[in-house]
């Protein structure tokens, strides 16, 4: 059966990328036996010049009749100024939110290849591979109320509100404990359960689902500061991280320079079973290089390999892209964020020559 695919390329760097992962679902349909179609719609910064808004609900409406979404990135200085409602990153947000993806999937992988480009020693980052579940669409970027008041004598205040519920806690934790089983069966919860209610509330949550449905799991609980720590100290400990939407969004990242280049690494946002996922490099549009054809693909052409294997039921095309990934790297494709001096389309051609 044909399966839809809607490509979002956005802005900056985003639909350089996007076209290099377009051009591996061309050859996955012409040599592999995919059966995917592509549509393409503006979406960021590029739909705010466009159509006034960074989400149109036309689009949105594409998005949720698609059977997954790969996106390239948003923003830019030129619409900073803008209203956080107005600018490109709130059609992230509200993206996220209409296809209901709560589960965003970052693998922090080392390909052995680029372990000498790590921040930290070889001997410390060799044979990385943490899988972090982050929370998607509750937390302090949701959160109620919310904004900047004004109290007068030129004072303003502020106000972001973190909460969650049970149920939203439970879904997003099933999910990581369901990845564990085919992983090592470990999994660790990070929140600060020591000053705040909502990591309290997390922590409880967690921990009940873990003793009611998956008791083989082994489950360990850790402070977010100290999962910080731990991730620059001896980041192999890890296997599975769940954590909430804002710590998620900083450990990811940081977890993410431990394998040598945000331009490596894709990410999967997915919701109950059946419905569409979300899949995007991580790295953003990167305006000072965009237009300039040097960015690196990977990452994107592994978000792709993710919706192979969550959205559009062919993992073992995933495992082919991915293992194209790692044979080009082994043979020294290179693009500058990496070390080398390949450009975009050519990096790309380096992963294709491997499928």
């Amino acid at each position: 059966m044909t399966k839809t695919l809607l490509l979002l390329p956005g802005d900056g760097i985003g639909p350089e990328v996007t076209a290099q992962a377009a051009r591996v679902v061309d050859r996955l349909n012409t040599h592999h036996g995919l059966d995917v179609t592509t549509a393409t719609a503006r979406f960021g910064g590029a739909a705010i010049d466009a159509d006034g808004v960074p989400l149109t609900a036309e689009t949105l409406a594409q998005a949720k009749a698609s059977d997954a979404v790969l996106m390239g990135a948003v923003g830019g200085p030129q619409w900073a100024k803008q209203a956080y409602d107005k600018r490109p990153e709130a059609g992230l947000l509200a993206l996220r939110a209409g296809m209901n993806v709560f589960a965003n999937l970052r693998p922090a992988k080392c390909f052995a290849a680029l372990a000498d480009a790590s921040s930290l020693k070889r001997e410390i980052v060799d044979g990385l591979d943490i899988l972090f579940v982050r929370e998607l669409t509750g937390g302090v970027y949701f959160g109620e109320p919310r904004g900047i008041e004004d109290l007068g004598n030129g004072e303003r205040r502020g106000v972001n509100t973190h909460v969650y519920t049970s149920s939203e806690i439970r879904r997003v934790a099933r999910v990581a404990f369901d990845l564990a089983k085919h992983r090592s069966g470990r999994v660790a919860s990070a929140e600060k359960a020591n000053v705040m209610e909502a990591g309290l509330l997390w922590r409880e949550e967690v921990q009940a689902l873990r003793d009611a449905d998956y008791p083989h799991i082994e489950l360990t609980h850790i402070l977010a500061d100290n999962a910080a720590m731990q991730l620059v100290k001896a980041p192999r400990q890890f296997d599975i991280i769940l954590t909430d939407n804002l710590f998620g969004d900083i450990l990811s990242d940081a977890a993410a320079m431990l394998t040598g280049s945000l331009g490596m690494l894709p990410s999967a946002a997915l919701g109950e079973a059946g419905t569409p996922g979300l899949y995007e490099p991580i790295h953003g549009s990167a305006p000072d290089i965009a237009g300039q054809g040097v960015a690196n693909p990977c990452a994107s052409i592994l978000s792709l390999a993710m919706g192979l294997r969550y959205s559009l039921g062919r993992p073992d095309l995933a495992d082919a892209v991915e293992s194209a990934v790692a044979a080009a790297l082994d043979g020294g494709a290179r693009t500058r964020d990496i070390g080398g001096m390949l450009a975009t389309a050519a990096m790309a051609d380096a992963v294709l020559a491997h499928l």
